[in-house]
Parts: structure tokens; sequence; C-alpha cells
């Protein structure tokens, strides 16, 4: 049976018709008050952060619902609103289930009520407030601080009722509770970022700076940035993921999320921060997340950005497939063993080796695929935190990356490809990207263009001769290689 021959859509009132398989929420929505906002409703929120809140709310802890505000998009919005914000999460394993999700109270879309979104953020009752807005969404410079050259934070700054960005939406509701004199919220980023807390505070802060002294100082002392660490692959989901959960839940499910079963979210623990009771579901409260967020951003989603651009070159459309190339897999294990895993400190109940093989098997999952396309989205803003602070990591301690360099010439091949062929580019730089890659004629020149990208490549790493010398061996390397004649290049790094 497929989705368009199902006659009942997902609902609190068609909850019953479900097949009995499907594990339910088990608790009265209607009893649920919104204690969380989260900024970002995508797969991933839904496929991680919403769990475990619904299982919080399960146990009984009914002041948790989340509030879901998506800054510029309503697809979510007008698609889960007819499912009175329910949906289905499958988990993707040998023996696959499924999960009817109820966290979700509410979702506001930015841009159509900028003034409801802060009230929002101004109530009393709302305590924690939730960030998965991928890393174009801080705004940041490649050193860390506020970018006041971006146009959303130059708007917000002089628009603080009207803001575009979720940094901008940060300081306006903190600014209505100072002004009110209520206490702050705690804010948590989920994004892969290192130190995503003490980025998130930086950023807030320094825009507060510009609204009023007094205000900064406030939000310097009083609010709380606890950095996180979040793992769980979570493909996108397509028509045919649809047809499939809504045969298998026996309703219409109009956008159901995939995860695979394995799931992990590390939290700094901070004095004073105001949380749901995640810990008695299965989260990991640390007073040292550097270490576990490291680890996860340089292994899993540094090997994840490899596996793209490599991929995509030899003609491979997922990472299962990828992964299981015989030389691919023999480069990003030479990566991870010679150039990741020598930059990671040791944690305690973490062996980074035994964590690298681990990644590589979740990668095979026969019941995942994870399109590399979807991994290659908004590169620009990724491969800055996964790859290349790897490399400046390495640079400092006397050693190259060959295999990281390769990979980073790989995306700027990629970039002229997509442009070559006139295919869009999917990142918040695209028309930069385009412009560069319609430049390219194949040589070292090219090399210097891409590295022009000051908020991508860091003042140290465009004068360093080392790190411009392997990404030049391998943009001429590769040139117009793809398929097996690239796949023949990359034994060329055993030397």
């Amino acid at each position: 049976m497929t989705i368009s021959e199902l006659e009942s859509k997902l609902s609190n009132a068609r909850i019953n018709e479900l097949n009995t398989d499907v594990q339910l929420f088990g608790y009265d929505r209607a009893e649920v008050d919104i204690g969380i906002v989260h900024f970002g409703p995508g797969a991933f929120h839904r496929a991680h952060q919403a769990v475990y809140t619904d299982a919080v709310l399960k146990r009984g802890e009914r002041q948790w619902g989340i509030c879901a505000v998506s800054i510029n998009s309503a697809d979510v919005r007008d698609t889960l609103a007819i499912q009175d914000n329910l949906y289905t999460l499958a988990i993707l394993d040998r023996q696959p289930s499924h999960q009817i999700i109820g966290s979700i109270k509410e979702i506001l879309v930015a841009t159509e009520n900028p003034a409801l979104v802060i009230a929002r953020l101004a109530q009393d009752t709302i305590k924690a407030v939730t960030l998965t807005i991928t890393e174009k969404g801080y705004c940041l410079t490649p050193e860390g601080g506020l970018d006041f050259n971006n146009c959303n934070i130059e708007h917000d700054i002089s628009h603080l009722d009207s803001p575009r960005s979720a940094i901008g939406y940060l300081v306006a509701g903190l600014h209505a509770r100072w002004i009110k004199d209520a206490s702050p919220f705690t804010v948590l980023s989920c994004d892969n970022l290192t130190d995503n807390g003490k980025r998130l505070r930086r950023a807030v802060t320094e825009f507060a700076q510009k609204i009023d002294g007094d205000f900064s100082k406030w939000v310097e002392s009083s609010v709380k940035f606890p950095c996180s660490m979040v793992d769980s692959i979570t493909p996108a989901t397509n028509d045919v993921v649809r047809g499939a959960v809504s045969a298998a839940i026996g309703l219409q499910d109009a956008w159901p999320i995939q995860r695979e079963r394995f799931t992990q979210w590390v939290i700094e623990d901070l004095d004073g921060m105001q949380l749901p009771p995640w810990q008695d579901v299965g989260v990991t409260f640390s007073k040292d997340v550097r270490g576990y967020e490291a680890t996860k951003l340089r292994i899993l989603n540094g090997l994840h950005t490899s596996l793209a651009f490599v991929g995509i070159l030899a003609g491979i459309d997922n990472v299962r497939h990828a992964t299981l190339h015989p030389k691919i897999r023999h480069f990003i294990e030479a990566e991870l063993r010679n150039e990741i895993i020598p930059t990671l400190s040791s944690v305690d109940g973490l062996n980074s080796v035994e964590y690298g093989a681990s990644i590589l098997t979740r990668f095979e999952n026969p019941a995942i695929h994870h399109l590399l396309s979807q991994i290659a989205w908004d590169s620009s803003q990724k491969i800055p935190f996964r790859i290349l602070g790897t490399i400046s990591d390495n640079l400092a301690s006397g050693k190259r990356s060959p295999r990281l360099c390769f990979v980073i010439a790989a995306w700027m091949k990629f970039i002229c490809y997509k442009v070559r062929n006139a295919s869009p580019i999917t990142d918040a730089w695209s028309e930069e990207l385009t412009k560069i890659g319609e430049a390219c004629d194949g040589s070292a020149s090219d090399v210097q263009m891409f590295l022009g990208l000051k908020n991508m490549f860091s003042v140290a790493l465009r004068n360093d001769k080392a790190f411009i010398e392997d990404i030049t061996y391998s943009y001429l390397l590769i040139g117009d290689k793809e398929g097996s004649a690239f796949t023949a290049l990359l034994p060329t790094f055993d030397r």
C-alpha cells in the first residue's frame, strides 16, 4: 500500500488507527506546556532533540513541550499542521521500527510574524532555547567572532524588532526579558561547531554590546551557553521514505523522519542551567564536552565530508557505496589514522581508534541511503569546522595533511564541475563560488582564488606555504579526472 492509497492522515484523532506495532507517545498532549523554543526544526532536530524531549514528556515532565521556529521557510509548519505536528520517526536498522513523536506543540515561521516569536521567547515559561541552524546560521568569522559584515547581522542591529538571523532573535528575546527583569533562558547549540556554546555566547554577547552596555554585561554574567555534541546519522526524507513509512504505520505521514538506531547527546554540565531532565533518558552531562565534540566533529563529520567530495568525483552517490569502494576506503582509513586521530586528545570512556572503526561500520548500514549530495550542501560553512581545524592543528605540530588537503582540492573541483555543468550550488556563498568557478582555468591560480574566501580560510592558512603547496599539488593532480581515473589517484597518498 502506498501513501496515496491511504485514506486517513496522521493526526491526534487518528492515533487509534495506527498499526499495532507502531510505538505511541503515550501522554495527553493537551496537558503539555511549552518550555523550549527551538530554532531550525529540520530533520536532525526532529530525529534527535525532539525525540529525547518526547521521552521526558512520557515520564510525566509535562512542562517541556517544544515551540519550533523556522527562520524563513513555512514548509515544515504547513506540512505538519494538518498532522497536529505529529510525525513518525523511522529507525533504520536490520530490524526497523516506527515511533510517533508528539513533543512539538507549535511551529512558528519567523518571517511571517517576528513579534510573535520574540513574545514567545520573552515568556517566563520558556526555560531553554535550542538551535540546529547549521554552521552558516551563526554568522561567524573564521576567527570565531560575530561577522558584523553579514547582511542579516547588519539588518538585525538596527531592526531588533524584526530580526532575520537566529542570533538576532536570541538577542531580541533576551533583551525583552532583561527589560522586564525576568530570568534568562538557557541557550543550547546543537550544531557541529567546535566549542559551539562558547562560540554562540561570544556571538550573542558581541551583538548585545551593540544594543546596550548594561544589557551585554547581563548576558555575559547571567545567560548559560553550554556546549554540546550531537550524533545520529539522519538522511533526508524523500517520496520513497514517505511511502514506506506511511504503509508501515497505516496512516498518511507527509513528512516522516528516518534515522539510524545509534544516537548520542553530550551536554556540558554548567551550574544554573535550566534544561529538561534529559539525563534520565540517555543524555550524558559532562564537565568536559570538548573531547567528545572534537572526536565526533573530526571523525564522523570530517569523514562524511571527505566521502562526499571524493565519492562524488568518483561517480558514487551515497555514503555506503563510497565507504565500500576499496580505494576510497583505504584512503579514508589512512586519513583517519594518520591525520585526524593524532589531533585528538584523550577522553575518559572514549577511545578514538575504536570510535573511528565504529563510524565506518555505521557508514556501511545497508538500511541507510545517505546521499553524498546532501552532505555537500553548504560545504563552505562545514569545511572550516570539519577539516580546516584538523589541518591547522597538524601544521601547528609540524605535520602536513596531504589527504585532507586532497579533499579540499576535490571540493574545489566539485565547485568547478557544478559551474561548468550549470548545476545549482546549494551553499550560503553560492554567488561567490559560482564566480570563482567561472573564472577557473585548471591552473594553480584557481587555488588562490578559492583561498581568497576570507570567511572560509583563516589568515594563517592563507599564508601557510605547506598548506598552499599540498592543496595546489592535489588540485593539479586531479585535473579533469572523474570516475575510475579519479579513484586511481588515491593510492598516490600512500607515499
